[in-house]
């Protein structure tokens, strides 16, 4: 059965403790497969675990620098006032990364093409934004998006959404990419002028790195 969660936070700590209790061990990690599960209240979205320490702060900073659509990591250090280590890590020599999702997400004007055909076909099931692309894969040497794809379906004229990623570490991905996630479907249904409705989140593997354990 589906897990389904009231918040992104009551989520984080579901699958902490089961990744630590059932996860495998998996490269340098503990690992759960195939891990897809619903979250009623989207924007519910701040992770309040102590443990954790999550930055709303840095989280909202790094949703401006989607939105520019700029992928260039000097712009979200223009932001937030610096460049977290691991981005510096992905850049190229150019400062450059793939997963900027909202340059993904701009590239080929995909929200308007969305927003646009959910608006002519309330129905459609063609409301996807495509984020990793493996034919681009000689690009991905250290910057790999995690992210397959983002899908949109309005239901009771609320609008859904359904993320599927390839890969997701629970502790830092997770809990910064949820927040983007969320905040897009916000930006969504209000060029749609509906409510939103459920996220529903899907990671083929969801990990925890063994120096976070």
């Amino acid at each position: 059965m589906t897990k389904t969660f009231h918040n992104a936070n009551i989520a984080y700590e579901y699958y902490h403790d089961k990744i630590i209790r059932e996860g495998v061990k998996f490269g340098d990690t503990k690992a759960l497969f195939d891990v897809g599960f619903y979250l009623l209240n989207p924007m519910d979205n701040a992770i309040k675990n102590k443990e954790r320490k999550w930055n709303p702060v840095y989280a909202e900073a790094e949703w401006q620098w989607y939105l520019s659509g700029d992928r260039n990591i000097n712009e979200l250090g223009r932001i937030y006032g610096k460049v977290p280590e691991i981005w510096k890590r992905m850049a190229d020599a150019d400062g450059n990364v793939n997963s900027n999702y909202g340059w993904q997400w701009k590239r080929n004007d995909q929200i308007d093409y969305v927003v646009d055909l959910l608006k002519r076909q309330p129905d459609t099931r063609q409301a996807a934004i495509s984020i990793y692309d493996c034919k681009e894969h000689d690009t991905f040497t250290f910057d790999t998006p995690c992210t397959y794809a983002v899908q949109f379906t309005i239901l009771d004229n609320k609008l859904n959404m359904s993320v599927v990623m390839r890969s997701n570490d629970l502790w830092y991905g997770f809990c910064n990419d949820q927040y983007q996630f969320s905040k897009l479907q916000d930006l969504m249904a209000f060029k749609l002028d509906i409510e939103i409705g459920t996220y529903f989140h899907f990671a083929h593997n969801l990990h925890l790195y063994n120096n976070k354990i």
